[in-house]
């Protein structure tokens, strides 16, 4: 996949948008998704409102680098390190015990689920942020998730503050990330492949 220039103006201007508790409209690893910052609930409740999502489903977040991990969940296996590493395909790791992060976002077992994010505009948009975003599909709860900018509805685009212009032109492979749910103490198991 041709991956186009990522333009300072795009990642100030969504930066910009997630400072002030906006929606985001972006690309991912994996799919378009909408985001905020996954440490305001103000903005997740605005997620869970476009979307016509239940509150109890919980929401996925990205973070740049495994480094960040400790700040946002208590108790991280060795393991975890390891699959993140070697892992070839993009992939989400349910984790216990979640920390600093807004209450609307964790799970109600106190689970949340993380990506540590390989693309080029989330990576920059990552970087400087500084906190994790959330990531949650480009569509209306119960409808196909799009695999491209284009199979995003009009609504959706409609209810975000900012539309990311990277990677409009791009055909995704429109495929979600692993997701796997590790406990404490390092066993894991596959909640979707």
């Amino acid at each position: 996949m041709k991956h186009t220039t990522v333009h300072r103006e795009d990642v100030n201007k969504a930066l910009e948008t997630l400072k002030n508790g906006g929606l985001i409209l972006y690309p991912t690893d994996t799919i378009w998704g909408i985001g905020c910052d996954a440490t305001n609930a103000e903005a997740v409740e605005k997620v869970f409102a476009l979307k016509g999502r239940d509150q109890h489903k919980s929401l996925i977040v990205l973070l740049h680098n495994d480094n960040q991990l400790a700040s946002y969940v208590n108790d991280i296996p060795e393991v975890a390190y390891e699959l993140i590493e070697y892992s070839e395909k993009p992939l989400t790791i349910v984790y216990s015990n979640a920390k600093n992060l807004a209450p609307n976002v964790v799970a109600p077992d106190g689970s949340i689920g993380i990506r540590i994010v390989r693309h080029p505009f989330c990576e920059q948009l990552l970087q400087r942020f500084r906190k994790p975003i959330v990531s949650t599909s480009a569509n209306s709860s119960g409808e196909v998730s799009p695999s491209c900018f284009g199979e995003i509805s009009e609504q959706i685009k409609a209810g975000v503050d900012y539309i990311v212009e990277y990677g409009q032109h791009e055909k995704g492979d429109g495929k979600s990330s692993t997701v796997m749910k590790l406990d404490p103490s390092g066993k894991f198991e596959f909640l979707r492949k």
